[in-house]
């Protein structure tokens, strides 16, 4: 049992060499895979995928139970609100608002996916982000939707008011795609698929090529060979020079 476990342990680190030397063999095509890969994922970035530009801007919302002073109570009442105020500036009536405000051509379902909110862990700071592809317009976007948003928690939540922390900039460098991601992405892509091809065509192959094949794969002695190649070029150079001789 022991012998038999060793020579099972045997093929396998035989067969996990000749796949090595496969890869190895084949080393170029696939380096040259993955640099092919990488140039068409940059081409097609550059080409046709339009680049999205981000502006934020951050609102601060407090509510209070007396003007006058600020107690513990309103800053857990403020902490618990906060995802309710990332609704209500996501909502249809926001949307709506910034819409008529700018007189844009989409529609609310287009401008909420132009739309994210994020807010940081125990903090009362909203983060507002606007996605579009002009720069200009997603600062527009980005300050309409606080102000209209502001309006619209105050009369929803009655609080006192919805401070600005930070406007919207004028982004001046484009927050997607990345052409060195995709790049990236592309190249392993190319490396992968020709890897996986050339291992799929050599598993796949279960010709006899060689003495050493034979005498591996079908456990027999090779007596001799016969130069197969060099007779049939023989054969076809003497039928050649017979044609010749008729003529």
């Amino acid at each position: 049992m022991e012998n038999q476990h060793t020579t099972k342990n045997d093929e396998m680190e035989i067969d996990l060499m000749e796949i090595a030397g496969v890869i190895l063999s084949k080393l170029w095509i696939i380096i040259l895979s993955g640099i092919t890969a990488a140039l068409v994922f940059i081409v097609v970035t550059m080409l046709f995928i339009t680049p999205q530009y981000e502006s934020t801007t951050k609102m601060y919302v407090l509510s209070k139970q007396d003007n006058n002073t600020l107690t513990s109570s309103d800053m857990q009442t403020s902490l618990s609100l906060t995802k309710d105020y990332a609704e209500l500036i996501t909502s249809r009536t926001v949307t709506e608002g910034v819409i008529a405000q700018l007189n844009l051509d989409m529609t609310d379902k287009e401008l909420l996916n132009k739309i994210s909110v994020g807010t940081s862990s125990d903090t009362r700071i909203l983060s507002i982000t606007v996605t579009d592809e002009d720069p200009y317009q997603a600062c527009q976007i980005a300050n309409a939707v606080r102000d209209v948003a502001a309006n619209h928690i105050q009369n929803v939540m009655n609080i006192d008011a919805v401070n600005v922390v930070e406007t919207a900039n004028i982004p001046n460098e484009k927050a997607s795609p990345s052409l060195s991601k995709n790049g990236i992405i592309g190249g392993l892509l190319g490396v992968i698929l020709a890897t996986a091809i050339i291992l799929i065509v050599y598993l796949t192959n279960d010709t006899i090529k060689s003495q050493e094949d034979v005498e591996k794969y079908l456990q027999l002695s090779v007596l001799g060979t016969i130069p197969l190649m060099e007779m049939e070029k023989k054969s076809k150079k003497q039928k050649k020079n017979k044609g010749r001789k008729k003529r």
